[in-house]
């Protein structure tokens, strides 16, 4: 299993507080899992997928209160964030830590996982 490392953006102007995240080029090969990104505090998240997913391909957004056991997210309809196209997803639980992982795919699977978190106005 290799460790991707976020590639990450603070967003703290008067209008934008919270992060810009990026684990890029997560493949299949090495079963790949993004290092997490702690995002406690910041109650709206989504994610973008980009990428090519191959043959079989599945991407799963996972989250863990206590950075070591990690469950699969839901989006806003409760639907498991266990992905297999392209596109910008919801997340809907508040969790600590937030990471993508490569489940499944071939040789030709490479995606880039992009999350934007924010964080409540005080």
């Amino acid at each position: 299993m290799a460790t991707i490392a976020i590639n990450q953006t603070n967003l703290n102007d008067a209008f934008n507080r919270g992060h810009l995240s990026q684990w890029a080029s997560m493949t299949n090969t090495g079963a790949d899992v993004g290092a997490p990104l702690e995002c406690f505090g910041e109650a709206d998240r989504s994610v973008q997928i980009t990428g090519t997913f191959g043959v079989g391909g599945t991407l799963i957004i996972e989250g863990s209160n206590d950075g070591t056991n990690y469950a699969t997210l839901k989006d806003h309809l409760g639907v498991a964030l266990s992905l297999t196209a392209a596109g910008i997803y919801s997340v809907d639980q508040i969790t600590r830590y937030l990471r993508p992982r490569v489940s499944a795919g071939d040789g030709t699977t490479s995606l880039t996982v992009t999350a934007l978190s924010r964080r409540v106005a005080p």
